[in-house]
């Protein structure tokens, strides 16, 4: 049974003591975002885990929702031989064997994606393994990457990756990539084929080798990026406390548009993305484990990534922790492994008892269904994170993370675009310690809960198509047009994505509109709803995500000069030319597009950082400058430097 909560027009409301302040929660249908395909809710199985194909763990990952499942598991596939079934230098479990894992994957009703080897085989050994897959077995196996974590094989100076070839370097792995494409294509040419990728914000994201002309990702782009479908990155952000590492979801908006932007440099723009391992940095079988997998999964989904996938299934034991009062057993998997410690102290619960994460990813696969489109909510509370997803009925799903480990809260909707019946919503909460998703009561969310929400519309109508083919075109630093395809005769109203409820920027019965009086160097998402004759609205399009460039022209130009960076610092130069005659004193001033990045010092200026905005003064004619900084994110360069209080032409 489900315990109802109470709704008031067009917000709702979770009870509360009338000396609490409540959380605001806005939920905006017009600000669509991605649509939820059916790979979105993945896991890792792998080799060496002798669970892999029993109908007990496949059973516990279909009620879970899984729909996408990864093999052969990790660095394993760099050292794996399908044909014969083994791991050099590793440990195969029994009954871990292909056909034994397309069982388990057919009888959870996932989709596979398999891990070619790129380490220690062959690209004839990979297209044998289609050929076996599709064509003898008509496994129907539509997704390929090849290798896993392949940077990590000495080139940047880590090595735990499996890697036989002379060549280290992205461009060898590129070469490789198409030869792998090339034949496993011509056995199967409907399979898609990844490449592995880093995530921007880790490690070694932004490193250039030895002998390399750019990054990992630049490189792998450039060279390969025509041959491939999808990129494929994993993401461990860690965090040094369990309150760092469930805020690390924060990251995500910025690291995906990063990505993209480096797909439509140097690969082929609107190639997809899969993040196929995750995991969090702090208590992965306890609460903050099942927060931060609540976030990112959705997160990511928001943010078209068509599949994510937690590590691991099962993983083992690790280092004993109490994390928020429950006993974390440092295991990464979602079930227990049913192992101890060496010395026997400590032995985790039964086999395949889930562990907390487990409960968020049953939760996750609740809300964000195949088909749903995934909408803008916001949350005024820093310790309160909000998810929606709409559904093809109409009906609305809310998911909420309370991320405050003490403090419970009180809880109000506000809605916009859409109205909630008077029916009562159904409300589920998984809670601190809790061995089950539960019915959630009519209050508050409690300290340290995922809470979800569903409720349905109080009216179905059927309104327009969605319009659909959004480009942004005559881009400047104060103005862009904005184009799509719709219905004729219908009204089209441009909505920007801004803070709790979208900004109307326009209404026209065109197929295009021009907005002016935007800023120079900011990022816009921007969305289109179509209204019939009776006003009903359509769905909104998907998202489109556009950045007006700094001015063409100006009395001032800044050039940034990426010279180094480390994977957590760098060293940048700014060029600064003025025209006409030079200021004897000046002030070139920039903001950092996220808190996570810090200027640490410079030279041949005086340096200052207030808040996010750094401040650099100096007499004379302005000239090169230097400074270096650090980061524990995605680095994303600032886009706007003023001069004297000028906005400088910047190239980056």
């Amino acid at each position: 049974m489900y315990l109802p909560i109470a709704t008031l027009a067009a917000s709702l409301v979770l009870a509360a003591p009338a000396s609490a302040a409540a959380t605001t929660v806005d939920v905006d249908v017009r600000a669509g975002l991605a649509t939820v395909p059916a790979t979105a809710i993945g896991v890792n199985h792998a080799i060496w885990d002798a669970e892999l194909g029993t109908n007990a763990v496949a059973d516990k990952l279909r009620d879970a929702g899984v729909r996408m499942v990864r093999y052969p598991g990790g660095s394993y596939a760099d050292i794996y031989h399908w044909r014969d079934h083994t791991a050099p230098g590793g440990y195969v479990a029994p009954n871990t064997d292909f056909d034994t894992f397309m069982a388990g994957a057919r009888r959870t009703g996932a989709e596979p994606m398999i891990i070619a080897n790129y380490g220690t085989g062959t690209a004839q050994e990979a297209a044998d393994w289609v050929r076996y897959a599709n064509v003898t077995k008509g496994y129907d196996a539509r997704y390929w990457t090849i290798g896993n974590e392949n940077y990590g094989n000495g080139h940047y100076g880590a090595a735990w990756e499996a890697d036989e070839h002379a060549d280290k370097s992205p461009r060898e792995y590129a070469a490789t990539v198409v030869a792998y494409a090339r034949a496993m294509k011509a056995v199967d040419p409907d399979i898609e084929i990844g490449a592995v990728l880093t995530m921007p914000g880790n490690w070694p994201d932004g490193l250039v080798g030895e002998g390399d002309t750019g990054t990992w990702n630049q490189e792998v782009l450039t060279r390969a990026g025509d041959v491939i479908d999808f990129v494929d990155v994993h993401w461990y952000p860690g965090g040094g406390t369990a309150a760092e590492a469930v805020d690390k979801a924060a990251h995500i908006e910025d690291a995906v548009h990063l990505l993209r932007e480096q797909i439509d440099a140097y690969g082929r723009p609107g190639t997809r993305i899969s993040l196929t391992e995750t995991n969090v940095g702090v208590g992965p079988n306890t609460q903050p484990g099942a927060l931060f997998l609540a976030d990112v999964y959705t997160g990511l989904l928001e943010q078209g990534v068509f599949t994510v996938q937690w590590w691991n299934v099962h993983n083992g034991i690790g280092t004993v922790s109490t994390v928020a009062g429950q006993r974390d057993y440092g295991d990464f998997g979602l079930l227990s492994s049913g192992t101890c410690t060496s010395d026997g102290t400590v032995c985790e619960p039964a086999l395949n008892t889930p562990f907390a994460p487990y409960h968020a990813l049953s939760m996750v696969s609740d809300f964000a269904r195949p088909g749903d489109r995934l909408v803008r909510a916001s949350a005024d509370d820093p310790l309160v994170s909000a998810h929606a997803s709409r559904r093809p009925d109409g009906s609305l799903a809310v998911l909420l993370v309370n991320k405050d480990p003490s403090n419970a809260r009180p809880i109000e909707i506000n809605y916009h675009g859409w109205t909630p019946s008077t029916a009562a919503p159904v409300v589920t909460t998984y809670t601190n310690g809790a061995t089950a998703v539960t019915p959630g009561s009519a209050g508050v969310l409690p300290a340290y809960s995922l809470t979800l929400v569903t409720l349905q519309p109080a009216r179905a109508e059927a309104g327009p198509p969605a319009p659909n083919g959004l480009a942004a075109s005559a881009v400047t630093d104060r103005s862009a047009t904005i184009g799509w395809t719709g219905r004729p005769g219908a009204k089209f109203e441009v909505y920007r994505q801004h803070g709790g409820a979208s900004e109307l920027w326009g209404e026209t019965t065109g197929t295009g509109l021009t907005v002016g009086n935007l800023e120079p160097g900011r990022r816009y998402t921007v969305n289109v709803i179509a209204r019939d004759a009776a006003g009903r609205p359509s769905r909104p399009s998907a998202p489109l995500t556009f950045t007006t460039p700094a001015p063409a022209t100006s009395t001032c130009g800044v050039w940034l000069v990426r010279t180094t960076d480390w994977g957590n610092g760098f060293v940048w130069n700014l060029d600064v030319t003025t025209t006409g005659t030079p200021p004897a004193d000046w002030t070139l001033t920039f903001t950092w597009p996220t808190t996570w990045q810090t200027m640490t010092g410079g030279w041949n200026a005086t340096w200052e950082q207030v808040g996010r905005t750094v401040r650099v003064t100096g007499t004379g004619t302005p000239t090169t400058v230097g400074f270096t900084g650090s980061y524990s994110g995605p680095n994303v360069p600032p886009s706007v430097f003023t001069l004297n209080g000028t906005i400088c032409s910047t190239l980056t």
